[in-house]
């Protein structure tokens, strides 16, 4: 699927990730307040429950001594991602890479809210599958993961050749090859 405006896919980008952003900021403060006496309420019993914590590592609590490495990484990948924004045609490509740039910073945010020292803050977690706790960014990565994962699969170019048919970008018309 080719967008053929850089500018609508760069507004599509910075909806879509706002939105997620937002949607993981809400969550998170509703967690701190609502289960901040450390209540357990269960959602689906046996599959999903809601349980504060406040994890300093990555996926399942790995790295947990190395929360500034995390930092730096999640900083290097939103800037990887803005990057690859700019590089693609691909409509499909730029929303799913919305969605890891909001995972990305919306457990940065919480690294650096709450930080004792230099990007060493703790991750809100409260979504408890019984065998990891996790929040709403976490759920952005896993979908942008498995899509990512499915647009390589598919074939999906981060760029489609323009074929001389004009520019695939929308700003530079493609110039034609006639050669007799």
């Amino acid at each position: 699927m080719i967008s053929g405006r850089p500018r609508i896919r760069v507004a599509v980008f910075v909806c879509l990730a706002a939105l997620a952003l937002a949607l993981d900021r809400i969550t998170k403060i509703w967690a701190l307040g609502a289960l901040a006496d450390a209540r357990t309420i269960r959602i689906i019993p046996g599959l999903l429950s809601l349980t504060l914590i406040h994890n300093p590592g990555a996926s399942l609590g790995f790295g947990s001594s190395m929360t500034w490495l995390i930092s730096v990484l999640a900083i290097a990948a939103a800037v990887v991602l803005v990057g690859l924004v700019w590089r693609t045609d691909s409509m499909r490509w730029t929303m799913a890479f919305a969605l890891a740039f909001a995972g990305a910073v919306g457990n940065l945010i919480d690294r650096i809210i709450y930080a004792h020292g230099l990007l060493d803050g703790r991750v809100v977690d409260f979504l408890n599958y019984g065998w990891s706790i996790g929040n709403v960014a976490d759920i952005w990565l896993a979908i942008a993961g498995i899509a990512i994962v499915l647009l390589v699969m598919a074939g999906e170019p981060l760029r489609h050749p323009a074929a001389g048919h004009g520019s695939v970008d929308g700003d530079t018309p493609a110039k034609d090859v006639d050669q007799a």
